[in-house]
C-alpha cells in the first residue's frame, strides 16, 4: 500500500531538482510514490528527471503536460495519486529524510485530516526557521493558519470529499487552496520541528513584486465567494474579515512597497485600500483585531487613511 503520494511539479530548475529528488528517494518511508509533473520545461529538468525515473521505477510516477503554472500541474498530478496521504513539493525545495515518515506517523496517531510541520527559509547566507501557530479546526483556523501547501500531509479521502483545487492563473495559490480546505478538515495535527528546506531564490515568482502582487486580494475575494456558496461564510466571517486586514496592512502591504515603479506602487497601495474597504467596509469593528493587544495588533488598529499614507511613504524609502 502507498502510504504517502508526493506531487513535485517542475519547470526549468535544472540547478535545483536534483538536491530536491535526492531527499526524496531516500526517505525513510519506502511506502511512498513520487510523481513528477513537468510541466513544459525547457531546459534540462527534464533530463535529470528520467535519469531519477530509470533509476527508480518503482517509486518515480513520471508526467508531462504543457507549461500552465504550479497550479495547473499540482491539479494534473492529484489523479494519479494512489496514496493515502498526498503532499506537495516545490521542486526548487528540499526536505529532511524522514519528513514523510514523521507527518505519516503523526497523522496515523492522532487520525488526521491534516498534519504539517515546520520549516527553514534557506537563504544563501543564512537559514531560519520559521514560524508556526497551533489551532484547532474552529478555534482561530483561518487567522493562525500557516497557508503552504508543502509543509503538510493532507488526508487523499478528505481532499476528494472537499473537492477544490488550485487556482489557476494566480500567484498566492497556496491561499486559496488551504482556507477553502479547512473547513473540511474535522482534525489537525502539528509538529513542531523543521523539516523542510524553503529556498528562497533571486528573481522567483515569490520574491518578485509587480502589479501582479494585488492577485492576493482576488484569492481572498475567492474565498469569500466559496464561504458564501458554502453557506458557511457567518460563521467565519469574523476570521476572514481579520485575514483580510492582515494580508491588507502587513504581508501584502510590505510586497506592495517593495515595487520600484512609483506610479505602479501608487496604485497598488490605493487599490489596496479601496479592496478591503469594499468588502468589509467595518472592518475597525473586527472582533479579533479589537481583542488583539500584541504588536502586530496595536499597528492594525492605529491604521487610518492618514497613517496609512505616512507609513507607506516610510517603508518605500527603507
Amino acid at each position: 500500500m502507498i502510504k504517502v503520494s508526493i506531487i513535485v511539479p517542475f519547470y526549468n530548475v535544472e540547478n535545483y531538482i536534483e538536491k530536491c529528488l535526492e531527499t526524496l528517494v531516500n526517505q525513510t518511508l519506502q511506502e511512498i510514490e513520487i510523481i513528477l509533473v513537468n510541466d513544459g520545461s525547457k531546459d534540462n529538468s527534464s533530463q535529470i528527471a528520467k535519469k531519477y525515473l530509470e533509476k527508480y521505477p518503482k517509486k518515480i510516477v513520471y508526467l508531462e503536460k504543457e507549461n500552465g503554472g504550479l497550479s495547473d500541474a499540482r491539479n494534473y498530478g492529484i489523479p494519479y495519486s494512489k496514496g493515502e496521504y498526498i503532499a506537495f513539493l516545490d521542486s526548487d525545495d528540499y526536505v529532511e529524510k524522514d519528513m514523510y515518515e514523521k507527518l505519516y506517523k503523526l497523522a496515523k496517531k492522532e487520525d488526521s485530516d491534516m498534519v504539517q510541520c515546520n520549516f527553514y527559509w534557506e537563504y544563501p547566507n543564512k537559514r531560519k526557521k520559521g514560524e508556526m501557530l497551533e489551532y484547532s479546526v474552529t478555534n482561530k483556523m483561518l487567522q493562525n493558519a500557516r497557508v503552504e501547501a508543502w509543509n503538510k500531509l493532507i488526508k487523499r479521502e478528505t481532499l476528494q470529499k472537499a473537492n477544490i483545487q488550485f487556482p489557476k492563473g494566480y500567484r498566492y495559490e497556496d491561499v486559496e487552496f488551504t482556507y477553502k480546505l479547512l473547513p473540511s478538515l474535522k482534525k489537525i495535527s502539528f509538529l513542531d520541528e523543521p523539516l523542510i528546506h524553503y529556498v528562497q531564490r533571486e528573481g522567483s515568482i515569490s520574491n518578485s513584486q509587480n502589479e501582479r502582487t494585488k492577485e492576493i486580494f482576488d484569492v481572498l475575494e475567492h474565498v469569500i465567494d466559496f464561504y458564501k456558496e458554502k453557506n458557511i461564510y457567518d460563521k467565519y466571517k469574523e476570521q476572514l474579515e481579520y485575514i483580510f486586514i492582515k494580508d491588507a496592512f502587513c504581508s501584502s502591504f510590505l510586497r506592495v512597497v517593495k515595487i520600484k515603479d512609483k506610479a505602479t506602487r501608487k496604485k497598488m497601495l490605493l487599490e489596496t485600500w479601496n479592496r478591503l474597504e469594499k468588502n468589509f467596509p467595518n472592518w475597525r469593528k473586527n472582533e479579533i483585531l479589537k481583542k488583539d493587544n500584541s504588536k502586530k495588533g496595536l499597528y492594525l488598529k492605529s491604521i487610518n487613511k492618514v497613517t496609512y499614507k505616512i507609513y507607506s511613504a516610510i517603508l518605500s524609502l527603507i
